[in-house]
């Protein structure tokens, strides 16, 4: 028992210092400053595998909102009509390449997908071209990012400073707002799947940016799967060293970055824009994607020694880098942990000589202390979110997000018992997640059949 005290303690004080710290970088953080996006050349990179139902809109938001950028997208051997989508729109526009992959070269992960993308956009670009001025884009088949997305990427302090190599922007869920027709899923269903595209937004536009904040400060940002950029002459160094930019991880994102900061580059997050994608709607697939990170953080581990051992961390960016790193394994770690604890508490309580009245009414300490360790430090971002992001929105409905983050939080620990599962069982295959009108297409078939 006093072990199981200690390592628990240990673990509870190590992730309040690190929610205080990065509570502390995110409200202290300063606004971008927009450049010129005229300055540089763009290549959007999309990679897209039986994306037929978003892909179209996507291409046509991305040609309308950012004219003079070159969108790619790679078809990764789909089975649905996807590259007949984006071959239409690319005999109309030059500036919109389909890139095909093909069986058993394609559906071999993301990594691979993107770094055909790369090997095309090589053979496209003329001799001689300055490649430091070529910015690579990767976006969802979903993604739409805001207007002035590149604006704020060229801004001095990002690609304006030659030692910035990458960039990522900030995330939210374009969905929020939207209510499923009811005969879709049922009133039940339905305010379930409002609720878990709510808890998305909350988490990446709160807790998310405020981990990129911090590692601002500790310059160590990380790169996401979506609204990720990088300076061409970095994917050729990275090249050059590991020989292809993006590597096999199923957390690809994750593992570019780096990459990035191995080469001696910095990583810049880019807050006041973003790119926007479809919240997801139900907890299976919610499960699959958070599964596959979990499982790509894990296969991460392996940068550890790179990382202590480089001259362009620095210890600020050691212990930020390995504390995200080792966050699974303290994660299986708590799965045993606190119900153990509470196990032997309530029998060590129970076996006390008074009633259970007498018990309840002095161990109100408990209670509370369980609130402060395990509620608040989740819920408090439920108002920090109306604060920053919905200032319409009702007090008390921000202290219900927050404890609804709370509960939300609990999917980790079966994510990663399923990531660590998979890795026991040699399954490193990259699950693809259905989008919301592909998953809801499916679900009214099977109820017309």
């Amino acid at each position: 028992m006093p072990l199981l005290i200690g390592i628990s303690l240990a673990i509870v004080v190590m992730f309040l210092s690190y929610l205080t710290t990065i509570a502390r970088a995110f409200f202290r953080r300063r606004p971008d400053q927009p450049g010129e996006a005229a300055a540089f050349e763009w290549h959007m990179f999309v990679p897209c595998r039986d994306e037929e139902v978003v892909i179209g809109a996507t291409v046509d938001e991305l040609r309308r909102s950012f004219g003079q950028a070159h969108v790619w997208v790679i078809d990764d051997d789909s089975d649905d009509a996807t590259a007949e989508v984006v071959t239409g729109r690319a005999t109309g526009d030059a500036m919109v390449h389909l890139v095909q992959r093909r069986r058993p070269l394609a559906r071999t992960g993301k990594g691979d997908a993107l770094n055909a993308a790369y090997q095309q956009l090589n053979d496209f670009l003329p001799a001689g071209c300055d490649r430091s001025r070529v910015i690579v884009c990767v976006v969802d088949a979903d993604g739409q990012m805001a207007d002035d997305a590149l604006d704020h990427v060229a801004g001095a302090a990002v690609f304006g400073d030659p030692q910035v190599g990458a960039a990522q922007i900030s995330v939210r869920m374009r969905n929020r707002d939207e209510r499923l027709p009811r005969p879709a899923k049922g009133r039940v269903a339905n305010a379930l799947s409002r609720y878990l595209v709510r808890m998305q937004d909350i988490e990446f536009r709160t807790s998310i940016c405020a981990m990129q904040a911090l590692r601002t400060k500790t310059r160590s940002v990380g790169l996401g799967g979506n609204g990720q950029f990088t300076r061409l002459t970095v994917l050729d160094a990275i090249a050059d060293q590991a020989g292809q930019p993006w590597h096999g991880a199923l957390l690809e994102d994750f593992e570019l970055g780096v990459h990035v900061l191995l080469t001696g580059y910095e990583v810049r997050f880019v807050a006041d824009t973003h790119v926007s994608q479809e919240g997801l709607t139900d907890v299976k697939r919610l499960f699959t994607q958070r599964t596959r990170w979990s499982q790509g953080n894990v296969q991460c581990i392996s940068y550890l020694p790179q990382i202590v051992r480089s001259p362009h961390f620095t210890s600020g960016a050691v212990l930020e880098a390995g504390y995200y790193l080792l966050l699974p394994f303290i994660q299986m770690v708590g799965l045993f942990l606190w119900p153990t604890l509470l196990v032997l508490t309530v029998s060590g309580m129970l076996q006390l000589p008074v009633g259970l009245g007498e018990l309840l009414a002095n161990s109100w300490w408990l209670l509370a202390l369980f609130f402060l360790m395990s509620v608040v430090p989740f819920a408090m971002w439920g108002p920090i979110y109306r604060a920053k992001c919905e200032p319409a929105s009702g007090r008390w409905r921000s202290i219900g997000w927050g404890l609804g983050l709370w509960l939300y939080t609990y999917y980790m620990y079966v994510s990663v018992t399923r990531a660590f599962i998979r890795l026991a069982l040699r399954r490193r295959g990259w699950a693809k997640t259905r989008r919301n009108a592909e998953n809801l297409t499916i679900g009214l078939t099977a109820k017309e059949a």
